[in-house]
């Protein structure tokens, strides 16, 4: 997807600045227990604000950024750059490097990596989503994830509708990062929803599982080992000083 591509009813491209960027395997479990943080309920639509509202926050927004700023077109949409931190604490299914679609296999992203997107105004969550999956060639579905946006300054994670538009909630807020961050997270419903994974999918985290309790298991050993060395001298100490 290059930035002159569109998506079915808004504009969304991925800067190529960003591009390099490498997959590792996973090193830990995909079960990782979540990090204690406030999570509010889905945010409600903005009310709709004038045209002339919007030339002027155009304006004002512009006169804080000295690069990437947004251009306001002749029909009233506008466009511009937003910014997703990808906080994502399961693998991913990607496909192979030969491309087979039947050759997939699983890996963690990075937890800093981000992309930034140029999007319009009509542009919605469900195609930042899509946009996002297609460029790092995930091929997991999308709707086990979801764009939340994050108050910085109070931690609070806030859960975007599909139809939302995070430029119109970018220019809202300003360019500042502390009051507006977007991130992509799984789509937390409480529970692992395993009808939504794939068999190669599943396959795959058996196989991470296999591994980590093998692991795990060669860790306990050890140290039970070391436990026992350590008794046994104590032992032979003991029994040459009576």
């Amino acid at each position: 997807m290059t930035g002159s591509n569109s998506m079915s009813s808004g504009y969304c491209s991925l800067d190529e600045e960003s591009d390099d960027f490498t997959f590792f395997t996973a090193k830990t479990s995909f079960f990782r227990r979540p990090q204690a943080k406030q999570v509010a309920k889905v945010e409600e639509k903005p009310t709709s604000i004038t045209e002339d509202e919007i030339k002027a926050k155009i304006d004002d927004y512009n006169s804080k950024v000295t690069e990437n700023g947004m251009k306001l077109s002749s029909d009233g949409t506008y466009t511009g750059f937003i910014k997703v931190y990808l906080k994502l604490r399961r693998p991913v299914t990607v496909f192979s490097v030969d491309g087979n679609s039947d050759n997939r296999t699983s890996f963690y992203l990075p937890s800093d990596a981000v992309k930034q997107l140029h999007i319009s105004s009509t542009t919605m969550v469900r195609e930042v989503i899509q946009g996002l999956l297609k460029k790092f060639m995930v091929q997991d579905n999308p709707r086990k994830f979801a764009l939340y946006r994050l108050t910085r300054r109070d931690n609070l994670f806030q859960k975007l509708p599909l139809s939302e538009c995070p430029l119109y909630l970018r220019l809202l807020a300003g360019p500042d990062l502390e009051n507006l961050s977007f991130v992509l997270k799984e789509n937390e419903t409480g529970e692992v929803e395993w009808h939504a994974f794939s068999v190669p999918e599943l396959q795959n985290f058996l196989i991470i599982l296999e591994k980590e309790e093998k692991e795990r298991m060669r860790q306990v050993e050890q140290r039970y080992a070391a436990y026992r060395e350590k008794l046994l001298r104590a032992l032979g100490q003991g029994s040459r000083h009576d």
